[in-house]
């Protein structure tokens, strides 16, 4: 028998249909696990599903069912409850046979079969214009942990990062490493407020000026600043001063195109290849990797910017307005509808994104998992619209949100501020509470859902900490099965029927449990339901272990009890894995 009952419970619920109502044999039985223990390992709704159509109360349905169920030596005991479920409690061989399966398949319990489903998911994706902050470390923790629960539930998963490595934002990033870069040669340029702020942008300079020397500071205040419009005072915020800013950061980009002549592209890719070099390392240390990483800059040198685009106005879903070509995105529910070309020719980023959509559908996703950050909410009409109007299925296409982290010290809010005082980096809040406690904390609550992170907690040495309460849980069993000094693989052999406590019993009820659980993860998109699983086993596990002693005289309840322990030690590893989360062996 599986150590999922519920094919043969649903076997024998479809016995006694057939005996009660024939004509309905062929209907979905559905089993849940109750909530409270007291009702039951599995609850079937069968009766109440069938009431309406066999005109009858759900109670007495349920009873006649229960007349006809077939006996079962792995049954101990079914009833009637409430409004007509009908509850199942299984014999202790029942259950305790999952701990023979943990044993017998190790890493692989809770894998699921191949599905023949190619799925992408796509997260962080940030413009590599600085180092990655505390919210890009939520989107990674969650998209990390998502993609591994997908492939360990049975699909094909491909982790991509789409690198924005075209456009305003990477020439706004290569002017303001070089204006700095400047600066170390005495041509002292008004920084831009609008241009990238942080040390950061100093370091890459200095970097530059060291490999380099001065080759590309044969420039002089003056050329840099010819033709620029002059700057508002600072204390303008107005919408003119904002224009009359970006007005004056353009013209820079223009000059520093023009000066740097062929130069220019090494000082933009310099600029990309340090922020982008930066960001794979942060995440790579952090444990997330991806399979893939895009470049926009491709779309355009292939040409599907511009296919995407042609396609969409063959369609007749363009319009030119003011010289721009616009997108009827209010056709698709959008509130408005959206620019794709400029009047000057350029490419909007929206038309980017069009084609990069167009490209993961040509690439055969079955399924295609967007992780963006919360503020982008209104973004998923227009995109949804766009591949609709490419005469694509826009339903393929899921959008995962993820609200923001808070971080909190002592009971207040935190800045964590950086060296540039303007936002919380990853790398600084790995250092302060480390990985596990960031991948574990990330992903406690919904994607969707605002997290407080707790820096105090996540530091902390307590069962108050979630993450510190189910690694001692995994390095408890380590200790125990260390004083013992057996062979692990021989538990695999034992007398599982001296299983009899309630603890035991249900330690194996969670055990069993976890397969299901990994399928509705992976169905729900919610890795944050393995972080609440591992607690509960955590805690079933303390329990037991603080109430009765493994290593006792007796040999055979000995090696039962360290049977159970090696499974829980197992499946604590594999969920723990599927977080990004290490499973210690000492503590």
């Amino acid at each position: 028998m599986s150590a999922d009952p519920k094919v043969h419970l649903a076997d024998l619920l479809r016995t006694a249909l057939r005996s009660v109502a024939p004509d309905h044999a062929d209907i979905t039985i559905l089993l849940e696990r109750p909530k409270q223990a007291g009702h039951g390992d599995f609850a079937a709704n069968l009766a109440l599903q069938l009431a309406k159509p066999l005109k009858r109360s759900p109670r007495d349905l349920a009873a006649l069912l229960l007349a006809e169920l077939p006996a079962s030596k792995l049954v101990a005991k079914v009833e009637v409850a409430g409004a007509g479920f009908i509850n199942f409690t299984l014999a202790a061989g029942a259950k305790t046979v999952v701990v023979r399966e943990v044993l017998g398949k190790g890493a692989d319990f809770g894998r699921g079969a191949s599905k023949n489903v190619k799925v992408q998911v796509e997260f962080v994706s940030a413009n590599p214009t600085g180092p990655l902050h505390v919210g890009h470390g939520r989107g990674a923790a969650y998209g990390a942990s998502l993609a591994d629960v997908l492939a360990f539930a049975g699909y094909d998963v491909t982790r991509e990062y789409y690198v924005n490595d075209a456009g305003r934002q990477m020439d706004i990033l290569a002017l303001s490493t070089w204006l700095r870069y400047l600066a170390f040669f005495g041509v002292e340029i008004p920084f831009p407020p609008n241009a990238y702020q942080g040390d950061y942008v100093i370091d890459m300079g200095r970097e530059m000026r060291d490999a380099h020397q001065d080759r590309f500071a044969r420039v002089t205040r003056e050329q840099v600043l010819a033709g620029t419009p002059g700057l508002p005072p600072a204390v303008r915020k107005d919408d003119e001063a904002k224009a009359q800013r970006e007005l004056h950061l353009d013209a820079l980009i223009a000059n520093a195109k023009g000066l740097l002549g062929e130069d220019y592209p090494f000082v933009h890719g310099f600029a990309l290849n340090e922020q982008l070099g930066d960001g794979r390392d942060d995440l790579q240390e952090f444990g997330v990797r991806f399979d893939k990483w895009f470049s926009e800059q491709s779309l355009f040198d292939t040409g599907l910017v511009e296919r995407a685009v042609t396609q969409l106005e063959k369609a007749g879903h363009l319009y030119l307005q003011d010289g721009a070509k616009w997108f009827r995105s209010t056709a698709f529910g959008d509130e408005k509808d959206r620019v794709v070309q400029r009047e000057n020719g350029l490419y909007t980023y929206f038309a980017s994104d069009i084609a990069y959509h167009l490209n993961k559908y040509e690439r055969g996703f079955d399924r295609i998992i967007d992780i963006w950050g919360a503020d982008h909410h209104g973004y998923i009409p227009r995109v949804k619209g766009a591949i609709a109007a490419l005469g694509l299925a826009p339903e393929k296409l899921e959008v995962a949100l993820v609200q923001f982290a808070v971080l909190y010290r002592n009971g207040q809010k935190t800045s964590m501020s950086t060296r540039s005082g303007e936002f919380v980096t990853l790398r600084e809040l790995r250092r302060e509470v480390g990985n596990d406690a960031c991948r574990f904390f990330y992903v406690l609550r919904k994607s969707d859902q605002h997290l407080d992170f707790d820096l105090d907690l996540a530091k902390s040495q307590s069962n108050e900490n979630p993450v510190y309460y189910v690694q001692y849980a995994h390095a408890r069993v380590c200790s125990v099965l260390a004083q013992w000094g057996g062979e692990a693989a021989g538990l695999a052999a034992a007398d599982l029927g001296l299983l009899q406590h309630e603890r035991e019993l249900a330690l194996c009820a969670r055990l069993a449990s976890f397969p299901e659980l990994v399928q509705n993860a992976a169905a729900d998109y919610a890795p944050h339901q393995i972080a609440f699983y591992l607690k509960d086993l955590a805690a079933d596990f303390h329990g037991w272990y603080n109430a009765e002693r493994m290593l006792v005289e007796d040999e055979a309840l000995k090696c039962a009890r360290l049977a159970l322990a090696a499974a829980v030690r197992r499946v604590l590893a594999t969920g723990l894995m599927l977080l990004g989360v290490s499973a210690p062996e000492a503590m």
